[in-house]
């Protein structure tokens, strides 16, 4: 085949990076553009390129290609800030297609480049699925529900006034209900343009259409499942909600993908259609030390207070009362666009029975493979339920290096690398917090059932009054640590559990406290240890039934060891409890 013009959208992501250096290595083609969102990244992939292949010309460019030219160096949020550019987003999105076409920043570089080939490796169900039509609607609904309660006020008011007094009111109303408008205004456009389908519907025309223009002989998608490979009983959401309506939300969006790219291979005139389906965590870039930020902003270590729980919980507290310590500096995995993972998030993830994961590198193998033309058996389209890519060995191999690197880091720094809270729900920090706990004082499952559960609470209580700095850092990360009386917490500026947008004080009872300890406080409560000890119990006695009966003894019951690893225990509650184990 004579391809001499790649174009790899994403290309300067995990996977879109690897992508660059296959298709340089093994298809050899003259030109290979790499579109990314910022200049620095590709920028930072390019020149190691460069040096590596030197007769390949390696071209970057920069941008949201998701919104018009004028608009792709423009952020999202920026842009709804602005009546006259919603109004422009608006009209790119249910306007005119030819207009909308036109000005398409996407179009616009495919008709500069004219590929030959475009690999599409933007997580494009998260970018348009992440834009939130829930909270949008909230948003909306609560703003025009204001908007009409106060105009029914003031008509009631003029409506009992008379002469000057009902003009001076009239003026004063009309200028707070212009206020009001304009607010539910920007709300009702922000719902309107967070809708999911109308944005997939019209960027699968915009590609098309430009493909065929330029005559681009395949378009080959990365796709995703949304969940990693998992189902419906995911136990990682993005809220407190399980499942996350914000996930299934983006593995919606994910396989409405995979449906109008399966119509556009059947379309006459389009290129070949092929899309490859990751069904596992993809990684992995790095293993580092680093400052971890959250929403673009430093994560701090503040000193942990402690105090009385009386009727009513403060989420967000005045960060002045708490003494900061400086920035959270961990040992993490660097997965690109997935983000970071401690040691202990990451060795759940990828745990049996979890999320598991594959290299970048074995996907951009299946890539090349079905740019030169043979078939890998992982095209989506061709074979939607057989092609997705699953856990490999290689993978599995790796995650030992990848856990004691982690581990050496570890050492060096003194910093235990166990959870940020940033996996949600925060029940896997928890989780993942008090697992440790049990480990560093009991070691293994035996140990810590050879004791009562009030014992095991004091002591791991008195321990994390001991160890102030895991203290800090489980507060600093949103985590309250429950004391084993129920009465009071450690904690830090905030707290993640509850998740409420709507209020900074929630009100405080028995079941309240019960319910969030349960889904993302440490608990240090005798009855949390029990739960713990029922635990340990059944890993104990199914870790017995192994000898004699091979691998079919090698279930998710089974636990294959006695010591307090403490990812894969969670990750043993993942599958035994939450129902949260992947069959395929």
């Amino acid at each position: 085949m004579s391809d001499k013009t790649i174009l790899l959208l994403g290309g300067a992501g995990l996977v879109g990076a690897q992508v660059a250096r296959h298709i340089a290595r093994d298809v050899h083609p003259e030109k290979i553009v790499l579109a990314s969102l910022y200049q620095r990244e590709v920028r930072e992939v390019i020149g190691p390129l460069e040096k590596e292949f030197p007769s390949v010309q390696f071209v970057g460019v920069w941008g949201d290609v998701f919104v018009r030219a004028d608009f792709t160096d423009e952020k999202r949020g920026a842009l709804l800030q602005s009546p006259a550019r919603r109004e422009n987003l608006f009209d790119d999105l249910m306007g005119d297609l030819d207009a909308a076409y036109a000005r398409s920043r996407l179009v616009q570089l495919i008709h500069e480049i004219k590929p030959d080939v475009i690999v599409d490796s933007i997580n494009t169900a998260t970018a348009i699925s992440y834009q939130d039509v829930y909270t949008a609607s909230i948003i909306a609904r609560q703003r025009l529900d204001a908007l009409f309660a106060r105009i029914e006020t003031l008509s009631q008011s003029m409506n009992a006034q008379t002469g000057s007094a009902t003009e001076a009111a009239l003026r004063s109303g009309i200028t707070e209900l212009e206020q009001m408008r304009q607010s539910a205004k920007a709300a009702f456009d922000g719902l309107v343009l967070s809708q999911a389908v109308p944005q997939l519907v019209r960027h699968v025309i915009l590609v098309l259409r430009a493909t065929e223009h330029v005559g681009t002989r395949l378009y080959l998608k990365i796709g995703t499942t949304g969940t990693g490979g998992m189902g419906l009983n995911i136990p990682y959401t993005h809220g407190e909600d399980k499942p996350s309506a914000k996930l299934m939300s983006k593995t919606a969006v994910a396989f409405a993908h995979t449906g109008l790219m399966f119509l556009m291979a059947r379309t006459p005139g389009a290129p070949i259609v092929k899309e490859i389906k990751p069904a596992a965590m993809i990684g992995y870039a790095d293993i580092t030390i680093r400052s971890i930020t959250e929403r673009g902003e430093a994560v701090h270590v503040y000193n942990s207070q402690s105090k009385p729980l009386v009727d009513a919980l403060i989420l967000h507290d005045d960060l002045k009362q708490y003494k900061n310590l400086g920035k959270l500096q961990m040992a993490v995995i660097d997965t690109g666009e997935n983000g970071l993972f401690t040691k202990g998030e990451f060795e759940a993830i990828t745990a049996v029975g979890q999320m598991e994961f594959i290299t970048p590198e074995e996907i951009a193998s299946k890539v090349v493979l079905e740019i030169k033309g043979q078939n890998t058996g992982g095209d989506v389209i061709a074979a939607i339920d057989g092609a997705v890519l699953d856990p490999t060995y290689r993978a599995g191999q790796l995650r030992r290096t990848v856990l004691e690197d982690v581990e050496r880091l570890e050492k060096e720094t003194g910093v235990p690398s166990i959870a940020l809270g940033q996996l949600g729900p925060p029940e896997i920090s928890k989780l993942l917090y008090e697992a440790y706990l049990l480990k560093m004082r009991y070691h293994t499952l035996s140990r810590v059932l050879a004791q009562s559960p009030k014992t095991i609470a004091n002591t791991l209580y008195r321990y994390i009054v001991r160890h102030e700095s895991l203290r800090q850092t489980i507060t600093s990360v949103g985590l309250p640590i429950l004391a084993p009386d129920g009465a009071r917490i450690f904690r830090g500026p905030f707290i993640r559990i509850p998740e409420r947008a709507d209020t900074n004080r929630v009100p405080l009872t028995p079941d309240a406290i019960d319910a969030f300890a349960r889904k993302g406080w440490v608990d240090l409560r005798p009855e949390n240890f029990a739960r713990w000890k029922e635990r340990f119990e059944r890993m104990h006695r199914a870790r017995k039934q192994l000898r004699g009966r091979g691998s079919a003894a090698v279930t998710r019951e089974a636990y294959l060891t006695d010591e307090i690893n403490i990812g894969d225990v969670v990750a043993w509650v993942f599958n035994n409890e939450e129902i949260g184990y992947r069959i395929k």
